[in-house]
């Protein structure tokens, strides 16, 4: 692939220079924010080599190269990008003021727990590897190996709103060390840690008149995104008003101690309340419907995750793996996601053209793994029939999960690698796991094979 060449060809296809306010790109895809999404060639696009679909989502406008192709065009399209590089766009602040209100909250969650995935992952598989070797009993349960397993396992949890905090920080624009200091407020020794709390009833402490509970925040999610949002304000606040010279000893200080007493009397509490009140809800909406709650969720996800709203559902599992231990709406999730690749290994054996098999095989078989952009954005919207059988293949492998109990113990895996977060709940939910995935594969794929595809629908 000559991608000095595509560089080139892709600038004027995208409406010009002018047109292109920000670029970036991830692992898959090439990002950018254009003045005029209407001014890109979407079908020219698609026809370049190396492009395997192209989309506008999320206020951004996305074309798929793949792993190891998308950051050597990236390195050749930047001297073309005249705009943001003599002005220096930030582009998640040119995202931004694309969306909606809603969308932007939306992608601030998205920014904020994305992040911190990876350490949720490790704490998972920890946890899988340290419930596998008590089941089995690899070792004794009293070993010493068990027992530093168990303090790595559970770390990323006990952090968490610090980790969050930090997070959050850079997001709202504010110094990313106090917000971890929030964090460590929220989760000091001096708390009780309410995962050991058992029977046990906390300490309460008399401050000008109302009695603060001594119970800690560790593993909670909204109370410190609630405390480091007002940190936020206020350090900013004080930045304004608080001259230079002694800026660095006041508006820590004054950050610090303000937001600390907001959040340990008022912020703390609504937050816990504010999430339990979630966790119930949602808890009750998945005994109460069942199956008919997987069988809509997990129907409509693939839709969801079209906006780029899913990445903010980090903050609410978060919240359940907190609060139970246990995350049941990544089971469905997954279903939606495996389904669109069941779907566009049915475009692959029904479709004549060449690079639209190019596209199908590796992009069904990327879903699997949890990546569903190039088979969802290459392959199913373009016929937009497999796309709606990715759906009904998700919503009968979501039934089946829910019908089932399958939940996992960390979040951001899907497809074939969520199986190592399945595991720690026994082989019953691994199996019932398996046969889901094999339901709403072969759902989608049938589906899609009966509804049929046009070639000319192709634009």
């Amino acid at each position: 692939m000559n991608y000095k060449d595509t560089a080139e060809k892709l600038v004027p296809l995208l409406g010009g220079k002018d047109n292109i306010i920000s670029a970036t790109h991830c692992a898959t895809r090439l990002r950018l924010v254009l003045q005029d999404d209407s001014k890109a060639d979407k079908g020219e696009i698609e026809e370049l080599e190396g492009v395997k679909g192209a989309f506008a989502s999320s206020g951004q406008f996305q074309i798929i190269f793949g792993t190891g192709n998308v950051n050597k065009v990236y390195e050749q399209l930047q001297p073309h990008l005249g705009v943001q590089e003599t002005e220096n766009v930030s582009h998640s602040d040119a995202v931004k003021q694309k969306m909606n209100p809603f969308a932007r909250f939306a992608k601030t969650l998205s920014n904020i727990f994305v992040p911190i995935i990876p350490a949720i992952v490790a704490s998972g598989l920890l946890m899988g590897l340290l419930g596998m070797m008590k089941a089995f009993e690899w070792v004794s349960a009293d070993s010493a190996f068990i027992v530093l397993l168990d303090m790595f396992s559970s770390a990323a949890f006990i952090i968490l709103p610090i980790l969050i905090g930090v997070s959050a920080s850079k997001e709202f624009g504010a110094n990313p060390y106090l917000g971890a200091v929030i964090g460590g407020i929220l989760t000091h020794p001096s708390l009780l840690n309410p995962w050991g709390l058992a029977e046990a009833k906390p300490e309460y402490l008399n401050f000008a008149g109302m009695d603060i509970a001594m119970l800690g925040y560790q593993g909670t999610v909204i109370p410190i995104l609630l405390a480091v949002y007002v940190m936020s304000k206020i350090e900013k606040g004080l930045r304004k008003v608080v001259p230079n010279s002694i800026d660095l000893l006041v508006t820590p200080f004054l950050t610090i101690i303000s937001t600390g007493f907001i959040a340990l009397i008022a912020i703390g509490p609504l937050g816990r309340g504010l999430g339990s009140g979630i966790t119930t809800a949602l808890t009750y909406v998945y005994d109460t419907a069942g199956f008919l709650a997987g069988l809509i969720f997990g129907g409509t996800y693939s839709l969801i995750v079209l906006t780029g709203v899913h990445h903010s559902f980090h903050a609410i599992e978060a919240g359940l793996l907190a609060d139970l231990g246990k995350n049941y709406l990544l089971p469905i999730w997954s279903m939606a996601n495996v389904a669109q690749g069941g779907a566009g290994l049915a475009v692959f054996f029904m479709t004549k053209r060449a690079k639209t098999k190019e596209i199908a095989l590796p992009g069904a078989f990327s879903s699997f793994l949890g990546i569903t952009e190039p088979v969802i954005f290459g392959v199913n919207l373009r016929y937009r029939n497999p796309f709606i059988g990715g759906m009904i293949g998700g919503a009968l492998g979501g039934a089946y999960v829910v019908f089932t109990n399958v939940a996992a113990n960390a979040y951001g895996l899907t497809g074939i690698p969520m199986i190592a977060i399945v595991a720690p709940f026994g082989t019953a939910a691994v199996v019932n796991y398996l046969i889901g995935f094999a339901i709403a594969v072969a759902g989608a794929f049938i589906a899609t094979m009966l509804l049929g595809i046009k070639e000319e629908e192709k634009k």
